[in-house]
């Protein structure tokens, strides 16, 4: 699965799961940052990622389209860098079994 981080969080996520989700990237990287849900949402569409954001506005696009893109939606108050990576790492098998079933557009980490 690759990830497009929402500019919520930050761009070091990429670098940091890399071995876990190789093809990553972070709308700053694609030239987004700053830019409104709608073109992020279609950058993720047409180029096979799923966004990871800890915005709300996100889920609510994907019970409005349905997927993709798929969203990975983290409500973790303030945190570090280092806590999301650790979230990330230890849900791999939630997000695997995410990323496989099709019926379901949000994941939410907590």
């Amino acid at each position: 699965m690759k990830l497009l981080f929402d500019q919520n969080l930050s761009p070091k996520l990429v670098n940091r799961l890399a071995d876990l989700f190789p093809g990553s990237s972070h709308v700053r990287s694609v030239g987004l940052d700053g830019a409104s849900d709608d073109p992020i949402w279609e950058y993720a569409r047409l180029n096979g990622f799923a966004i990871v954001t800890k915005d709300e506005d996100y889920n609510n696009l994907s019970v409005l389209r349905g997927s993709p893109p798929k969203v990975v939606w983290l409500q973790l108050g303030n945190c570090t860098t280092a806590q999301v990576e650790a979230v990330f790492h230890g849900r791999f098998a939630d997000i695997e079994a995410f990323e496989n079933d099709p019926s379901v557009g949000t994941l939410v980490l907590s």
